[in-house]
């Protein structure tokens, strides 16, 4: 290298080299935005300018002299960085850098570093010359940025994951054309389509074949567009082409600017709920018709019951009047007042229907014997018995005194009596009465064809029979009626079929009621 290139200029208009050197001094030393001092050749600083000063903090006379590791964290003065940077620059030239620094407080500062290697003309290193500059406002937008970039990639994740775990919606993407540009997890269960069956394909592929398709299809994405959402349901295919219910949100959206990039779907199967909607239609319909039929069932009693009493009053009445000997006059009369009472206790027990139905059934509760009217009843229907060949037997009846509503308990053993001698016509009818614990228990067994083991709860209901294929007459109220009024009185009352062939019938009764007064019963 030779002298030449490393000789100072000559000053222009015959200026001295010193009043150059003193001017680019006081230009360096006035520097506010930028720390820069010399270091020597082992780096200790040698001079200090306001820079220096405004951005690390310490005074002159604090720094010169010191070791510019002074400004370096304990970590990069551990890893020997300081000097590394002067050996680079001594080696290269010069040596950039960015890092965190130490002002004189013990603050950071985010520094940008140039050390630069002063020499002599001679080539030999005088020292460096050191700049720094404070870039802190700058390094924390950046991480500022950088964190809110983190932040917004971890918060899509969790999105991301989010949509897709969600098991009971199908939220998926649609391009502005209406192709499907992704799909969760629970797309896929309602669906049945894996992603990469049904990813970029038009979402047309849902609708049934009574749809309109592709075209009503693009007016929902204008619809959308349009208003920036779309609602609605209706049905849709899964890939085994099985429909369902859908429930559908169709959003449109946009980006920062405002345009349109897309469109978001998310779909709900209300299939369970439409069948369940459907069904409470239907069954409030039938209870309406019931409710109707009841209505018009009392209606009908009531408008019945004042012109056949009136009937009922006029048969006897001519039955006891009549003087004949003609068989035949006196045996239609008997048929007609039988008739006469049979419509009597069909109108009754539509009444008692009605009861039930509008829970006006009560109960008056006295204290009797149940033997005394167990035997009143059968003494009262042996007549009826012998009509249909039925020997009425009676069994054990020991005394068992309770508190009863005794009409009622009269009129389910004449109901259950005339129910044995419908079905069980020509055999013998066996009433028997016990005690088993608080209970008093009416047994009444016919030797009949017996139940069907799939009727025995069934007869139980509203206008049921034993034997449904069979017309033994009558409305299959009268069980139903018994049911009621037993349970009313906090008993029980069931069948069952006989070993040796025909039915029984048990029915259970609390010997003390924990009813005190009148009140509705059944229903």
């Amino acid at each position: 290298m030779s002298s030449t290139r490393h000789q100072p200029p000559r000053a222009r208009s015959g200026t001295p080299p010193e009043a150059h050197e003193a001017r680019f001094r006081i230009l360096v030393e006035s520097v506010k935005d930028y720390a820069i001092f010399m270091l020597d050749p082992g780096g200790f600083v040698q001079t200090w300018n306001e820079g220096a000063k405004l951005i690390k903090g310490y005074e002159p006379g604090e720094i010169v002299g010191r070791h510019l590791s002074q400004f370096y964290t304990p970590e990069d003065r551990a890893r020997k960085h300081p000097e590394h940077l002067l050996a680079q620059a001594m080696a290269s030239g010069r040596a950039e850098d960015e890092g965190w620094r130490l002002r004189k407080d013990g603050s950071r500062f985010w520094a940008d570093v140039v050390i630069a290697a002063v020499r002599d003309a001679t080539g030999v290193l005088t020292g460096f010359a050191k700049v720094t500059r404070d870039l802190t406002e700058r390094k924390n937008a950046e991480l500022e940025r950088a964190r809110r970039e983190e932040e917004l990639r971890r918060s899509e994740e969790r999105f991301r994951l989010m949509v897709d775990g969600v098991q009971d919606y199908a939220i998926f993407m649609l391009d502005l054309n209406g192709l499907v540009t992704s799909w969760n997890s629970g797309a896929q269960r309602m669906m049945g389509y894996q992603p990469q069956e049904i990813i970029g394909r038009h979402f047309s592929l849902f609708r049934v074949s009574d749809d309109l398709g592709a075209s009503r299809c693009d007016a929902e994405l204008a619809a959308a567009a349009r208003d920036g959402r779309l609602e609605g349901e209706g049905w849709r295919l899964r890939k085994d082409e099985s429909r369902f219910w859908a429930h559908m949100i169709l959003t449109a959206i946009r980006d920062a600017s405002g345009e349109l990039v897309g469109f978001a779907k998310v779909t709900r199967d209300l299939t369970e709920r439409r069948r369940l909607d459907e069904e409470r239609v239907a069954r409030v319909r039938a209870e309406e018709a019931v409710r109707l039929k009841d209505d018009f069932l009392a209606i009908a009693a009531h408008e019945l019951r004042t012109p056949l009493t009136a009937l009922q009053i006029e048969l006897q009445g001519l039955q006891e009047t009549v003087k004949t000997e003609d068989p035949r006059i006196l045996k239609k009369l008997a048929r007609a007042r039988h008739t006469g009472n049979r419509l009597a206790a069909l109108v009754e027990s539509l009444l008692d229907v009605g009861r039930i139905a509008t829970g006006r059934l009560t109960l008056s509760l006295e204290r009797f014997d149940l033997a005394q009217a167990v035997v009143e009843v059968v003494d009262s229907l042996r007549e009826s018995a012998a009509r249909a060949g039925s020997d009425l037997k009676l069994g054990p009846l020991p005394v068992i005194e309770g508190r009863w509503d005794r009409l009622r308990v009269e009129q389910v053993v004449m109901n259950v009596l005339a129910n044995a001698f419908k079905y069980g016509a020509g055999a013998p009818v066996d009433v028997s009465l016990s005690r088993d614990g608080d209970e008093a228990v009416i047994e009444i067994a016919d030797h009949g064809p017996g139940i069907g083991e799939q009727d025995l709860e069934r007869i139980f209901g509203r206008f049921e029979r034993a034997a449904p294929r069979r017309h033994y007459g009558g409305l299959g109220l009268g069980l139903y009626v018994s049911r009621e009024i037993v349970g009313a009185l906090n008993g029980m009352i069931s069948a069952r079929n006989l070993a040796g062939g025909g039915a029984a019938f048990m029915i259970r009764l609390p010997i003390e009621s924990d009813t005190q007064a009148e009140r509705p019963g059944g229903g």
